[in-house]
């Protein structure tokens, strides 16, 4: 009775993530994150963010809650200066356009998964009811 197997779905999602690698949003992603790499102010802040996180980890372990309060700080400070970089802002922003267009196309399957089985078995798109729940909440009354 099924009409696709599950080797055929897959397949055509395949087919959808291609054509979402072709994106717009996706491509402005990738020469975001080019432009990162590339920018040596933002590495060196990454490297010193990196070198001052392992740094905490240790202050941590050993109880030198003073220190490492000071280097939380000095944490803090560097990522709020990383994120007043133009080109790391726009790395943030292409992040959040790609993960909203994700989103969106696993919410649009979602919905449209459950509206076809209600549809298919005669329920009411309205209340989100299946038409088996329909039936059987008349039949207890």
């Amino acid at each position: 009775m099924a009409k696709y197997t599950k080797d055929e779905i897959v397949e055509r999602a395949n087919e959808l993530a291609r054509m979402i690698a072709e994106t717009e949003e996706v491509d402005f992603f990738k020469r975001a994150e080019a432009q990162i790499n590339e920018n040596e102010k933002v590495s060196a802040t990454i490297t010193t963010i990196k070198g001052l996180q392992k740094q905490a980890v240790n202050l941590q372990h050993y109880g030198k809650a003073e220190a490492l309060k000071k280097t939380e700080e000095k944490i803090a400070q560097l990522e709020q200066q990383l994120d007043e970089i133009p080109v790391v802002q726009e790395f943030k922003q292409s992040q959040v356009d790609v993960n909203e267009l994700l989103q969106i196309v696993a919410n649009t399957i979602s919905n449209t998964v459950t509206d076809e089985v209600i549809t298919a078995t005669g329920g009411n798109l309205l209340s989100g009811e299946t038409g088996s729940k329909i039936k059987n909440s008349s039949c207890s009354h």
